[in-house]
């Protein structure tokens, strides 16, 4: 692929991923019997309801951060850590949506993903501004 396509696809595939986890919150509500717009009531929706709220709190930090380490930094390693990033996020939710407790795994390697992605960048813009 040629230009920037790689950094497309991976953003639409992590905002097609939070529309995924989004539908499954409104399924969730219908099984659970959780009406909108109450956000609590059962355990199991809960944790769905928490995976899709996680997921745009992590979005808002990978997104311009995964942009700006690509086109800035290394291109190919910036789209190799937008992948992870989808699969972290896949970890996330499959541990979370089990118990609660099993969600370390993915969250931990979401912000380790988005920690490299902001830090790095930063350090990088800043010793270029030098």
């Amino acid at each position: 692929m040629g230009g920037y396509h790689e950094l497309e696809l991976v953003t639409l595939l992590a905002l097609l991923e939070y529309s995924v986890l989004g539908a499954m919150v409104g399924r969730a509500r219908q099984t659970y019997g959780v009406e909108a717009p109450a956000t609590t009531g059962n355990p199991d929706f809960e944790r769905y309801f928490r995976v899709h709220e996680n997921t745009l709190e992590a979005l808002i930090v990978f997104i311009p951060a995964f942009w700006i380490f690509s086109l800035s930094v290394n291109y190919h390693f910036g789209v190799a850590l937008g992948v992870l990033f989808l699969i972290a996020r896949i970890i996330y939710a499959q541990g979370y949506l089990s118990a609660a407790k099993k969600r370390a795994p993915g969250a931990i390697a979401t912000a380790a993903i988005n920690g490299i992605l902001v830090l790095v960048s930063l350090i990088w813009i800043l010793i270029r501004a030098m």
